[in-house]
């Protein structure tokens, strides 16, 4: 049996309804039947898949008619974890942790050693990514003919990040429920922020298909003096870094600002080197990045594991580097772009 796509979708579905059952077993949490359902809905959303749409469409009496019920199934279900974290349902609760001098002592014995299983991801993802690439009957036999680029990384660092776990617990000495027990505590700190950037990649397509683009050209070129080259670039760069800021994503605010600056105004209109344009435009939105919370995985995430007590203190700390940088990719653009 070939290893899919599907297989990972559902290790995640039965992390998080595992992180659900935990969460509703917990009457420490003043709120663990909405926690537990939140955490359950999404953890069902990576289990239903190919197969679900297959037997919806048996009972709809087409495969088109199934999928087409099967995504307003999964709308309704974001649209409850909607409600559930605007209402506040998604609370802290128990997770049977050690002592704070249980934790120190195992601190000091493991010293520098906790580093291994942190490391131990990227080293295999490197290493697997290198052997399925070098080895084509190798990425053969796991996968099947084709190419499967992407695959390759998501299985790779998979392995990696199994492995992790199990070094994790060889050297915690600690029961693999107690794993659990530390997802659940990291989900119910991070909270509804944690599906962000799902959510915000789905809205860059729907952006991105609605024309969102060819609208932010057609006010730009008809409010702004896009006529002269560096206030063009000054829009385009800006509007990466806000648009970002908005969606939390720079991929996703590329191809609508590059659709509706970049490349009619930028490219076209001034004879702009594209290449330059898409490299630094990436590095704007990441200034984007840097300066806002919808970006959860980069700074909700370590304000949840670092336990800090301000959220946004990671962001407050990245603002001034955000700026600088902003303002450099500025002159860059203006100079590089038209050499």
């Amino acid at each position: 049996m070939m290893f899919q796509q599907q297989y990972l979708m559902w290790l995640a579905g039965i992390i998080l309804l595992t992180v659900a059952v935990l969460s509703w077993r917990d009457r420490a949490n003043p709120r663990r039947l909405t926690t537990g359902l939140f955490w359950g809905l999404y953890g069902l959303i990576f289990l239903i898949g190919d197969g679900a749409s297959q037997l919806v469409g048996r009972f709809a009496g087409s495969p088109e008619l199934g999928a087409r019920w099967l995504h307003i199934g999964v709308g309704v279900v974001v649209v409850i974890m909607a409600l559930i974290a605007g209402l506040g349902g998604v609370k802290l609760g128990r997770y049977h942790q050690r002592s704070e001098q249980e934790r120190q002592a195992s601190a000091q014995r493991l010293g520098n050693k906790l580093f291994l299983p942190a490391l131990t991801i990227p080293v295999v993802t490197v290493v697997g990514v290198l052997a399925f690439n070098n080895f084509p009957a190798l990425q053969t036999l796991v996968f099947g003919a084709g190419n499967h680029a992407t695959l390759v990384t998501l299985f790779s660092m998979m392995v990696g990040c199994v492995l992790g776990w199990l070094i994790t617990l060889k050297m915690t000495h600690e029961r693999p429920v107690q794993s659990m027990q530390e997802t659940r505590r990291l989900l119910d700190g991070i909270g509804w922020a944690f599906i962000l950037p799902q959510i915000l990649a789905t809205l860059g397509l729907l952006f991105t298909s609605a024309g969102v683009g060819g609208a932010i050209s057609h006010l730009t070129e008809t409010w702004l003096a896009v006529d002269n080259r560096f206030i063009a670039v000054t829009v385009f760069a800006v509007g990466m870094a806000l648009l970002t800021m908005v969606m939390g994503n720079a991929f996703a605010a590329f191809p609508i600002v590059t659709a509706g600056i970049g490349i009619p105004i930028l490219v076209v209109q001034h004879h702009g080197d594209p290449a330059v344009m898409a490299a630094i435009g990436m590095f704007s939105g990441y200034c984007g990045t840097l300066m806002t919370p919808m970006a959860a995985n980069f700074n909700i995430v370590p304000a949840a594991l670092l336990e800090l007590p301000d959220r946004n203190a990671v962001i407050k700390a990245q603002v001034p580097t955000g700026v600088l940088l902003l303002l450099v990719n500025i002159f860059l653009l203006y100079f590089l772009m038209f050499l």
